[in-house]
């Protein structure tokens, strides 16, 4: 089947746009990232540096992927909210590598990944309601938040 212009247009935007905002939160915490990998006591099971930025490039992605079928689909009160949800864990998941990172506030930090943990599983109940695979594509993501929850958590009680 031909993908329609509109279609890989909305597709290249939705990707293109959400890795962007992981290279923005990348490019503002370099220097926070540096001292985090050379002076941060880290729980087990931390892995090494270079899986964060290709599991991210491939969250981000995915997460891109979901919000374009989204965005494809007919304008609803669902699909608004749906993508309501995922501007607003966007906007979450950016602020969290903001206070982790670069001021270093671990327990915030913490706080801040539960109500993105939160907001990301609201908005994968709207994408269910919307389009159900595109709620599928976003598993990973949750699944890795939970798991940084977990990093996040650890580097907070190593790190008092």
């Amino acid at each position: 089947m031909k993908m329609k212009k509109t279609a890989w247009k909305a597709y290249a935007g939705w990707i293109l746009g959400t890795e962007a905002v992981g290279a923005l939160a990348g490019f503002l915490t370099r220097e926070g990232t540096e001292l985090y990998k050379t002076t941060i006591q880290k729980p087990p099971l931390s892995p090494p540096a270079i899986v964060f930025p290709i599991v991210w490039s491939v969250l981000y992605a995915l997460m891109g992927v979901g919000a374009a079928r989204i965005w494809l689909r007919p304008k609803s009160s669902a699909r608004q909210k749906a993508l309501g949800f995922y501007l607003a864990q966007l906007g979450f998941n950016f602020g969290w590598s903001l206070i982790f990172f670069n001021a270093q506030n671990f327990g915030l930090a913490f706080v801040w990944l539960g109500v993105l943990l939160a907001l990301i599983v609201w908005m994968i109940a709207y994408f269910a309601k919307v389009a159900r695979a595109a709620a599928w594509l976003q598993l990973p993501y949750a699944l890795w938040v939970t798991f940084a929850g977990y990093l996040n958590y650890g580097v907070w009680m190593l790190n008092r």
